[in-house]
């Protein structure tokens, strides 16, 4: 019996049908012909990222004698291939990178002394992200805290002064990555009655994490040491969350009820496409191509870009360029009524009209 008689339809097919008539869920059909890793290419990607991370993490320790000034661009330029780094550990928890799951798990838990990520527990918070992505009524793991309208309208001023302080950008994207990288990872908050994986996974980090960094002191000394770990891991992780919050804190996004929410759509329409200009999207390993991944999660990074050359409808799709990204900052609450995020004053503002 053919594929037409069961009711479903062949990449093939799909394929033909005018983009424009596509849904999600066709869309996460045809891109399955993507999901193949590449053994070679995938170690090449390891290699030209894991090196220049080492070569300018160690340019930055020389530097020191000249100017710390230089030392810290030397610490910025080292910071980006560790976003890189956390890109690769991503795809492997997500088992794209490697064909492989005992290879995708090994670097995925190697990388963590480098990311600072403890690779089985943000594995399981970031699949619940995955699988929760949109939907209202399960937020709460491994996403940003987003309240609708009404939520915030509903809390008290102590409850109001909080959120709007949580979502502060001195908070969200300097002090919010120092809390999650260097304190929150090293206990298994939110999974710590699930198991003793996640402990081993949270305490085995933190020991290979203090392991590195007694070796490299005692070769470096502390306080060089200090000085180019710590504003390595904080650039690293203020561009990881930036790239996380643009990704899915866009006016145009989507956030549904449980009832209403599906999946393939809030994976499709619910994340955007972060244009980056130049070198950039090869930097941050394509993830700005983020309603892709979220559509199938098992496309390995380095084909992500593969996706839009072939699929032009899906470069045109919530598509975000640098300058606008900037305005996302403002964005704070979802409005229900208006079915996109909105600023706080926005909120207020539409508030006695709805009173009316």
């Amino acid at each position: 019996m053919s594929n037409t008689q069961n009711g479903t339809k062949s990449g093939s097919e799909l394929g033909s049908k005018p983009a424009s008539k596509r849904s999600a869920r066709d869309w996460m059909k045809i891109l399955v012909s993507y999901r193949q890793p590449d053994l070679m290419r995938g170690l090449f990607e390891v290699c030209v990222t894991f090196i220049p991370f080492v070569l300018l993490w160690t340019a930055a320790y020389h530097s020191l004698k000249v100017s710390y000034l230089l030392s810290l661009v030397f610490c910025l330029a080292s910071a980006c291939f560790l976003v890189r780094l956390f890109i690769i550990q991503h795809d492997c928890g997500h088992g794209a990178f490697f064909k492989s799951k005992f290879l995708n798990n090994w670097l995925g838990r190697c990388l963590g002394m480098f990311t600072l990520t403890p690779y089985a527990l943000w594995r399981q918070a970031h699949l619940i992200h995955h699988a929760s992505s949109g939907n209202l009524d399960k937020r709460g793991i491994g996403d940003i805290d987003t309240l609708t309208v009404k939520e915030y309208q509903a809390r008290s001023r102590t409850g109001k002064f909080l959120y709007r302080l949580y979502r502060h950008p001195l908070v969200m994207f300097g002090i919010g990555p120092i809390f999650i990288f260097m304190l929150h990872y090293r206990l298994p908050i939110g999974f710590m009655k699930s198991g003793a994986k996640y402990w081993i996974s949270s305490l085995g980090t933190s020991l290979c994490m203090l392991i590195g960094a007694a070796i490299l002191i005692h070769f470096i000394g502390l306080v060089p040491f200090l000085l180019i770990y710590f504003p390595v891991a904080i650039f690293a992780g203020t561009m990881g969350v930036w790239m996380f919050y643009v990704q899915h804190q866009f006016e145009d996004t989507v956030w549904e009820s449980s009832e209403d929410w599906q999946m393939q759509d809030a994976a499709l329409y619910g994340s955007s496409y972060y244009d980056l200009p130049g070198f950039l999207p090869w930097l941050t390993g394509y993830i700005g191509i983020h309603h892709v991944h979220h559509l199938n999660s098992r496309i390995p990074f380095y084909r992500l870009k593969n996706v839009l050359r072939d699929h032009a409808a899906l470069a045109n799709m919530k598509r975000i360029t640098l300058w606008q990204s900037f305005k996302c900052v403002r964005l704070q609450l979802w409005c229900e009524q208006k079915r996109k995020l909105v600023s706080f004053k926005e909120a207020m503002t539409a508030q006695p009209a709805q009173a009316s």
